[in-house]
């Protein structure tokens, strides 16, 4: 059985450019190069031992004491009790390497001992891509060069010595005599050695950059360090190059473990990335949300007016999906995916999510440029024209429907052109045509969308079933946050999605016509506190927020899902909707009423 370590026991480590996730036994069991969504170097989380992997660490097995974060930093840090000494594993990925001769990608790996000598291991197997390609090795003065055509990877040690591809190599890590191993890869580009010693200065350089950024963030906001980590997450996960944050750096880890529910999430959805714009401009970050709108601005131009569900980090068509056949999957969950079938799904509440931010950063006081204003002009002419069209909803389902919570966004899309276009040109056509389109989808969706018997609105025009995604409704506008509509639809969803604490369900169980189950949907919970925070229940918003720290990682990091009755994570991790969502929680916390019923 493939999987090893669960899910939450992942660090991420990541250069805003590609990401890897180490294990508690200092195993990287993931890295795709030369982007997020580049080929596996180091596959073993879903492609088993013959997909490689970097582990660094105690040569047997030995118990974790401590395993953190540098405060305010992507550097990791992991101890473990060897006998009488300690053995602890500080890496990062160095992010800021413009203006020098550096590699795009550069891993610093430290092993340091404390108390006593400890025997160590160096087990380094990369594996290429599908096909787990080894590579045509050779020792060079410098360290260790492997070589798969135009891609090339290069480690290094201090002090030196000699390490084969597959083969695990003692050491031994004395007191005052630290380890360092540096990881550089070069895609179509000359391959860079760095010195080990320089390399270790160049992440304490970066750490110092994140504690910066990191400072910049508002010292009273609720539960800050959980939304500083949530950020570095999102930033770790933004594309630098193009400004697009992947919605999850893996492919395939199970949202059903043994089952088929395992997707390729290495893309951009725009929606998930303008939740973290939003989440980015509340705390100050503009450059974050200048850069992703610019990349909106080139990445939709080929497909302009129509908005895609998801694209490339370069703006470009999704790979069609296809399976890894001889890939055995985490904890035996077939199929492993590449590429991402839902590419080819009209949305309609994607045209919501990225106006939305749109409308933030102008709140924020910046003009948008004539032709960003043009493009968001064209999204709301589609909304205006498709709006009554079935669509494959924020949830992705294989049966298109009318799903209220697309309408309800495509109303969103067209208040907030509208809104925009009061400090924007907007022929007075163009407005009539807006303002109707919307009043009539408010019209429609207040008749059809809505069960007077359960007091909420509904999934889908003619069901009775929930759908969390609608605790946004307070958010919006449509109706005042405080009626009893938006109320009652809070109340329902609390009640019959409940997962059990905190947890809530997307919709009921077994309702979206694939086989097998899933687990709790963890950016829905955050939803609810934003709800609860918005309609004047500041107290229970804390409260249910409380609870959801508790199903973070150990090292704060939140997958997509969660197992109910187990707290496993479930799906692809760290996710980046997720840790948005966190984000705009604890905001909607700093800035409820209080006073009001279920306040504090």
């Amino acid at each position: 059985m493939t999987g090893g370590p669960p899910i939450s026991d992942y660090g991420l480590l990541g250069d805003t450019r590609t990401a890897a996730l180490v294990a508690s036994d200092g195993g990287m069991n993931w890295l795709c190069v030369p982007r997020f969504d580049g080929d596996p170097l180091f596959g073993r989380l879903v492609g088993g031992p013959d997909a490689g992997t970097f582990r660094v660490g105690p040569a047997r097995p030995a118990t974790v004491v401590e395993r953190r974060y540098r405060q305010h930093t992507a550097t990791l840090e992991t101890t473990w009790a060897v006998g009488n000494g300690r053995l602890r594993l500080t890496e990062a990925m160095v992010a800021e390497v413009s203006g020098r001769l550096l590699p795009t990608s550069l891993i610093v790996r430290r092993l340091s001992a404390e108390q006593a000598a400890v025997e160590a291991v160096v087990e380094f197997d990369p594996r290429l891509g599908a096909r787990h390609r080894r590579p045509r090795a050779q020792h060079r003065r410098q360290g260790l060069v492997c070589e798969w055509g135009a891609l090339a990877v290069a480690l290094d040690s201090t002090p030196t010595f000699r390490i084969e591809p597959g083969r695990p190599t003692s050491i031994t890590v004395r007191p005052g005599c630290p380890v360092t191993l540096v990881l550089a890869v070069a895609h179509r580009e000359p391959l860079i050695h760095v010195d080990p010693t320089v390399a270790w200065e160049l992440l304490v350089e970066d750490e110092a950059r994140w504690r910066a950024w990191t400072a910049e963030i508002d010292e009273r906001l609720p539960f800050r360090e959980h939304v500083v980590r949530s950020l570095l997450t999102l930033r770790l996960l933004t594309y630098s190059p193009s400004g697009a944050p992947v919605a999850a750096p893996t492919t395939s880890l199970p949202e059903d473990p043994g089952g088929g529910r395992n997707w390729d999430y290495r893309y951009v959805w725009p929606r998930d990335a303008s939740i973290g714009v939003s989440a980015f401009l509340s705390v100050g970050k503009t450059d974050e949300a200048r850069g992703f709108l610019a990349w909106l601005l080139h990445a939709s131009r080929l497909q302009r007016p129509r908005l895609p569900a998801l694209l490339t980090l370069h703006g470009r068509h999704v790979p069609a999906e296809r399976e890894l056949s001889d890939w055995p999957g985490y904890l035996d969950s077939l199929p492993v995916r590449i590429g991402n079938g839902a590419a080819g799904q009209h949305q309609l509440d994607g045209y919501g999510w990225v106006i939305d931010a749109a409308w933030a950063f102008a709140q924020a006081g910046h003009l948008l440029y004539a032709e960003t204003w043009r493009a968001v002009r064209g999204f709301a002419d589609v909304v205006a024209d498709c709006w009554q069209e079935p669509d494959a909803g924020i949830w992705e389902v294989r049966e298109p429907a009318q799903h209220v919570h697309s309408k309800l966004m495509g109303w969103l899309a067209l208040d907030r052109a509208l809104a925009i276009a009061v400090t924007h040109h907007l022929p007075d056509r163009q407005r009539r045509r807006w303002q109707e389109a919307r009043d009539a989808i408010a019209a429609e969706v207040r008749t059809r969308g809505f069960d007077p018997t359960a007091g909420s609105y509904v999934r889908s025009y003619g069901s009775q079933d929930l759908d969390a995604a609608l605790l946004v409704l307070p958010l919006l506008g449509m109706d005042r946050a405080d009626s009893p509509r938006v109320r009652g639809t809070i109340d329902a969803i609390r009640d019959r999605l409940s997962a059990g604490g905190p947890l809530l369900y997307r919709y009921p169980p077994g309702r979206d016509g694939l086989p097998g189950t899933e687990g709790a949907f963890l950016p829905c919970t955050f939803w609810l506190v934003q709800g609860l925070a918005r309609t004047g229940r500041r107290g229970e918003a804390v409260k249910l927020f409380q609870a959801m720290v508790d199903h973070a990682s150990p090292l704060g990091l939140y997958a997509e899902e969660v197992d109910p009755t187990t707290g496993a994570h479930l799906g692809n991790y760290p996710q980046t909707l997720t840790h948005a969502a966190l984000v705009q929680a604890a905001l909607a916390i700093r800035d409820a009423p209080t006073g009001g019923p279920g306040s504090a």
